[in-house]
C-alpha cells in the first residue's frame, strides 16, 4: 500500500499508447505515439481531374495566375504612411510575359476563383484588372507561394479570392460595421482620455493601430463559433490596456488607481508589482452566448520573451482539458479547445532571435499546440530606428517564410479588411493547425512612448502621420457617408464613454484590487511562509519505490533493447534496487519521478537528449533497436492514481524552450515541470527568461511557479565552457537576507545536493508542499556514477526528507580544531584527502540548500565543535564564482564566526583549458584547506 501519499483528488492520465497506424508528417522514434504526441493522418487531397485538364489547356494563362500569387503583394501599396514611390511594373504579372493578347478569352474554371468571372468567358484584360484588384490592391496582400503543401495553397488561393463575395461580405453586416466603429472610436477616446488626465505617464497607447481591436472583435466570434474554450494569448505594451479595458472586462479604474501609486494588488499582498503596460488579464470572456476563458500571459519589456511562454500555458492547458494528443480520442487534434495567439512588434519580430526558436518549435513533438494564429502591430519604426534599416528583408514578417506560415499584409486603415483577413486566417489554422500572420501595416501616432518626439529621426514619415485624420476619424466619417452611422451615434459613443471613464477615475480613491492570484486551479496553492522554514516528509514506502524502480526498467518481450544497456542499466539498477544499496542518482530521479506519477501528478522533462541524458544516465525512454519505437516505462505502471511522465526532447534552444516550460510551470501546480540544460552554462543562453520570468514572476506578478532547473556543474578539467552553471549569478538573484534567517518565502531555491536521496527528496518536494517556489538543482555530472555517491534504502522512507546541510558523522566533535564547509561534488575530493591523511581535527559540513540559507542548521551543528579555532569555506570555482561570496556574510552574520577562503583564485573565466594548470589547481585547492 502507498504511505504518504496521499492526494485529494487522484488524476486519470491519458492512455500512454495510441495504437493507430499513421503516417505523421514529424518523425520522432514513433508511429504508434506516446503520452503527449500523435503522429498525424496523411491528408489525402487530390485536385480534381477537370481542373488539372483545364490547367494543361491554358498553360500560360495558369502560369500567368500563379505568377499574381506568388508575386501581386510586390505591387499591393498597403502602407498607409508610404514615403517611397510604388513600384507599378513587374515583368512576371505582364500577360505579354507568357504570350498572352489582352483581348485573347480565358475560361477560369480551375485557374482562378473569382465569383465574377464565372458566369462568362473572360478576357485577359479582365482577369488582369481582377487579379490586381485582389491581390495588388490597397487593403490587403498576400504570399503563400512558398508554401510547400499543395492543398494548402490551393485552399489558400481560393479564400483569399473570394474575400469579396458574401461567404465573407456577410461577416460585414452593417451592425458589424457599427460594433467595429465603436470600438475603434472607444480606443481613441481611452487615449485621449489618459493623455489629458496622465499626460507624464508612458502609456503604449494603441493610437495608429486602432484596427487592432477588429482583430480581437472578430478572433473571439469566430473563437466562440467553433466552441473554443480557451484563449492564450501573448501580447506587447502596444495598445495592451485599451484592449483589456475595452473588450476584455478589466475596469478602468484598475488603471487609475495604479497611475495614483498604488499597487495593483490588495492590501497585505508583497508583490513589488509592475508598469501598466505589463498588466495582465485572465478572465471569462461572454461571446455569443458562449463563455471563453481568455488569458493575457505577463509580458516584461524584453520583447517578444513572452511568446513561447504563452505557447507552454496553451499546451498545459491543452493536457488539463485533454485537448490534442492528451486525449483518448484518436481523431482530437491539438488546439480543439486551446487556442495560441502571438502579438509582435516589427522591429522585434525581425531582430528577436527568440522569434526563429518560436516558430522552430512550432511543430516539434511535445511543443506543438496546434498552430499559433500570429499577427504582427507594424509601426514600420523600432524605437527611432526606420523599418528597413532594422532587419535585411524585404518584409518585417519574412522570418514566417523559415517554416512556410502563409503571410496577409493588411492596411491598418481599413479595419474591416482585418477584420475579414482574420476570419481567413483563423479558418486556415483551424483547416491546418499550422502558424499564419498577419502583418498589420500600421503607425505609430506619437514616438517610441507618448512622451519621445519621433521628428528628431523620422521627419518625412511623421510629417505624414501629422497631416492625416487618425483610423477612428476615419471610419467613422465612411460609415457616415454610407448612412450606416450617423454623426450623432459617433458622438454619443464617445461621450458616453468618456463619461464612463471619468466615472472610473472619480472611484480610485474606494477601488480595492481584486485577488487574482491563487484561483481556480491554483486554490489549493498558497504563499509561503514568512516567517520560518518548513520540514516536508517526502519518504515513501521502499516496497513502492522498489516495485517503481523495477518498473523504469521493465519493457515489453519484444522490444529489442540495446545490449549495452541491458547489462549496465537495466540488470544493474534491478540488482541496486533488490538489494537496497548503492543506489545511484538516476535510479533515485526515476523513483521520485514514479512515486509523484503514482500520487496523480503529471511530470514534463524537457531539454536536448534528455531521454538519455547528456551524460547518457537517464535513459528514461529506451528506443527499440530495430524498428526505432520509443517505449517510455514509468507510462505503464498498472497501479497508482495515473499520472503520466512526457519526455520531452527539445530544439538546440535554451531561451524559447525554457521560456516554455516556465508557461507550463505557472499555468497548472499539479505538473511537475523539469528543464534540464546539456550543460550547466547553457543556462546563459536563457538569461532574460531566468531574470525577467523565473527569479522575479511571482514579486512582480504573483505568478507562483514549481518549475525545476538541472544545471550540470563540475571542475572536470573541461576548461571553461560546461565546467560552471554560474552558481554566483543564480545566488546574486535570490532575495535571502544577509543578517536575517531566512523563511520559506524568498525567491528562488538553489540547491547543490551530494547524494541521490537528497535529489529524490528535492524533487518530491516540488510537489508535496502546500506552495511552489523554482528550483535550481546544481546537478552531477561525476556523481552520476561516482561509488561513494549513492543511497540506502533507509534515506528514501516514510519519515525522511531533504536535509538542508549534511553534518560530519566521522570525527569526534570535541576532538574537531577545523570545520571545512562546502557545498556539492567538491565534498567527495576534500573527504578522500582527509581519509589519505588521516585527519582527526577536521570536520566536513556540506550545505545541500545554499538558498534559503540554512542559518538554524548550521547553528546547530556549528554547537557540535566547541574546540574549532578555524572555519572554512572550501569550493572548486574561482573566488570571484561560486557561492563564497554569498555563504561568507551569512555565516559570519549569523553564525558569528569569521569563515576563511580556500579555492580557486580570482579569474575572468570559470576554467582554465591548460591540462598541467587544471591538475596544479586541483591539488592546490585539495592541500590548502587542511593547512589552515
Amino acid at each position: 500500500m502507498l504511505r504518504h501519499l496521499s492526494k485529494q483528488q487522484s488524476k486519470a492520465g491519458a492512455s500512454s499508447y495510441l495504437l493507430h497506424q499513421w503516417q505523421q508528417r514529424c518523425c520522432y522514434h514513433s508511429e504508434k505515439g506516446v503520452f503527449g504526441y500523435r503522429p498525424q493522418k496523411q491528408r489525402e487531397f487530390k485536385v480534381p481531374d477537370e481542373v488539372v485538364q483545364s490547367r494543361n489547356a491554358q498553360g500560360n494563362v495558369y502560369r500567368w495566375v500563379e505568377a499574381y500569387r506568388k508575386y501581386g503583394h510586390k505591387l499591393a501599396a498597403v502602407n498607409p504612411i508610404s514615403i517611397k514611390s510604388q513600384q507599378s511594373t513587374l515583368d512576371e504579372l505582364n500577360p505579354a510575359f507568357y504570350g498572352l493578347q489582352s483581348n485573347e478569352s480565358v475560361k477560369p474554371q480551375g485557374l482562378f476563383n473569382a465569383p465574377e468571372l464565372a458566369s462568362h468567358t473572360p478576357t485577359v484584360e479582365e482577369l488582369e484588372r481582377v487579379l490586381k484588384q485582389i491581390y495588388c490592391g490597397t487593403a490587403v496582400s498576400a504570399e503563400f507561394g512558398y508554401v510547400e503543401n499543395l492543398e494548402e495553397r490551393e485552399w489558400l488561393a481560393t479564400q483569399f479570392e473570394q474575400l469579396h463575395t458574401p461567404q465573407y461580405q456577410q461577416l460585414l453586416s452593417n451592425d458589424n460595421r457599427k460594433k467595429i466603429a465603436e470600438l475603434l472610436i472607444k480606443s481613441q477616446a481611452w487615449d485621449n482620455f489618459m493623455a489629458t488626465k496622465f499626460p507624464t505617464v508612458k502609456r503604449y497607447g494603441g493610437e495608429g493601430a486602432e484596427s487592432l481591436l477588429a482583430f480581437f472583435w472578430q478572433l473571439l466570434r469566430n473563437s466562440a463559433q467553433d466552441d473554443l474554450k480557451n484563449i492564450v494569448v501573448a501580447m506587447p505594451h502596444r495598445g495592451r490596456t485599451s484592449l483589456q479595458t475595452i473588450l476584455l472586462n478589466m475596469r478602468p479604474a484598475k488603471v487609475f488607481h495604479k497611475l495614483s501609486g498604488e499597487s495593483e494588488f490588495p492590501d497585505g499582498c508583497l508583490a513589488m508589482s509592475d508598469v501598466i503596460s505589463h498588466f495582465h488579464i485572465s478572465d471569462d470572456i461572454k461571446v455569443d452566448d458562449k463563455t471563453i476563458r481568455f488569458s493575457m500571459v505577463r509580458n516584461p519589456s524584453h520583447l517578444e520573451a513572452a511568446n513561447p511562454v504563452s505557447m507552454g500555458k496553451a499546451r498545459s492547458k491543452q493536457q488539463t482539458l485533454k485537448d490534442g494528443a492528451f486525449s483518448d480520442d484518436p481523431e482530437k487534434r491539438f488546439a480543439s479547445t486551446v487556442l495560441n495567439v502571438i502579438l509582435h512588434g516589427d522591429a522585434a519580430f525581425a531582430g528577436q532571435g527568440i522569434n526563429q526558436e518560436c516558430l522552430n518549435m512550432a511543430y516539434v513533438p511535445h511543443f506543438e499546440v496546434g498552430g499559433s494564429i500570429h499577427l504582427i502591430v507594424n509601426n514600420q519604426v523600432g524605437f527611432t530606428t526606420p523599418g528597413d534599416r532594422g532587419r535585411s528583408t524585404d518584409y518585417t514578417s519574412d522570418l514566417a517564410k523559415t517554416i512556410q506560415c502563409p503571410v496577409f499584409h493588411v492596411n491598418g486603415d481599413d479595419p474591416e479588411m482585418l477584420a475579414l483577413v482574420t476570419k481567413l486566417a483563423f479558418d486556415y489554422q483551424r483547416q491546418f493547425r499550422k502558424d499564419i500572420f498577419i502583418d498589420l501595416n500600421c503607425f505609430r501616432r506619437w514616438g517610441h512612448n507618448e512622451l519621445d518626439d519621433p521628428t528628431f529621426t523620422n521627419p518625412k514619415v511623421y510629417g505624414i502621420v501629422n497631416n492625416r485624420k487618425s483610423v477612428p476619424d476615419m471610419y467613422s466619417e465612411k460609415l457616415v457617408n454610407e448612412s450606416v452611422l450617423s454623426p450623432e451615434e459617433a458622438a454619443k459613443i464617445r461621450s458616453e464613454y468618456m463619461d464612463y471613464l471619468n466615472q472610473e477615475l472619480l472611484a480610485v480613491p474606494k477601488y480595492k484590487p481584486e485577488t487574482s492570484y491563487f484561483q481556480k486551479q491554483w486554490q489549493h496553492i498558497t504563499t509561503a511562509s514568512n516567517d520560518h522554514l518548513t520540514y516536508w516528509d517526502t519518504g515513501v514506502d521502499y516496497g513502492l519505490l522498489n516495485y517503481i524502480g523495477q518498473q523504469s526498467v521493465t519493457y515489453p518481450e519484444d522490444f529489442n533493447i540495446h545490449p549495452h544497456l541491458k547489462k549496465t542499466y537495466v540488470d544493474a539498477r534491478r540488482k541496486k534496487l533488490n538489494a537496497g544499496e548503492k543506489i545511484d542518482w538516476a535510479t533515485a530521479e526515476a523513483m521520485a519521478i514514479g512515486s509523484l506519477m503514482y500520487q496523480g501528478y503529471n511530470v514534463r522533462i524537457s531539454g536536448e537528449d534528455v531521454g538519455r541524458g547528456t551524460f547518457s544516465h537517464r535513459h528514461v525512454m529506451l528506443v527499440d533497436q530495430e524498428n526505432n519505437e520509443m517505449y517510455i516505462p514509468l507510462n505503464d505502471m498498472k497501479e497508482g492514481n495515473g499520472g503520466k511522465l512526457e519526455v520531452a526532447h527539445s530544439i538546440l534552444s535554451e531561451e524559447a524552450v525554457l521560456a516554455y516550460e516556465y508557461g507550463m510551470a505557472i499555468d497548472n501546480p499539479d505538473n511537475l515541470i523539469i528543464w534540464e540544460a546539456q550543460f550547466g552554462d547553457f543556462a546563459n543562453g536563457a538569461q532574460i527568461i531566468i531574470d525577467n520570468f523565473i527569479i522575479s514572476g511571482e514579486t512582480k506578478w504573483m505568478d507562483s511557479n514549481g518549475l525545476v532547473i538541472l544545471l550540470p556543474h563540475g571542475y572536470d578539467g573541461a576548461a571553461s565552457e560546461h565546467s560552471s552553471c554560474r552558481i554566483e549569478r543564480f545566488l546574486q538573484l535570490c532575495d535571502s537576507k544577509e543578517s536575517a534567517p531566512d523563511s520559506d518565502n524568498i525567491n528562488v531555491q538553489v540547491v547543490n545536493p551530494t547524494t541521490p536521496a537528497q535529489y529524490f527528496h528535492v524533487l518530491r518536494r516540488q510537489m508535496v508542499r502546500n506552495y511552489r517556489k523554482p528550483l535550481i538543482v546544481v546537478a552531477p555530472k561525476i556523481l552520476l556514477r561516482l561509488s561513494a555517491a549513492t543511497s540506502s534504502f533507509r534515506d528514501f522512507e516514510a519519515g525522511t526528507q531533504f536535509q538542508n546541510i549534511l553534518g560530519d558523522a566521522t570525527p569526534q566533535p570535541d576532538a574537531i580544531k577545523r570545520v571545512i564547509l562546502c557545498s556539492g561534488k567538491h565534498y567527495y575530493a576534500l573527504a578522500d584527502e582527509r581519509q589519505a591523511k588521516n585527519l582527526q581535527d577536521t570536520a566536513i559540513v556540506r550545505l545541500e540548500s545554499l538558498c534559503p540559507f540554512p542559518a538554524y542548521e548550521l547553528q546547530k551543528e556549528m554547537l557540535k565543535y566547541k574546540n574549532a579555532k578555524t572555519f572554512v569555506w572550501a569550493q572548486e570555482e574561482h573566488r570571484n564564482m561560486g557561492a563564497w561570496t554569498f555563504v561568507k556574510p551569512r555565516f559570519e552574520h549569523l553564525i558569528g564566526k569569521e569563515l576563511v577562503y580556500c579555492g580557486r583564485v580570482e579569474a575572468p573565466t570559470s576554467a582554465t583549458g591548460i591540462g598541467k594548470v587544471h591538475k596544479r589547481e586541483v591539488e592546490e585547492i585539495l592541500q590548502r584547506p587542511f593547512q589552515l
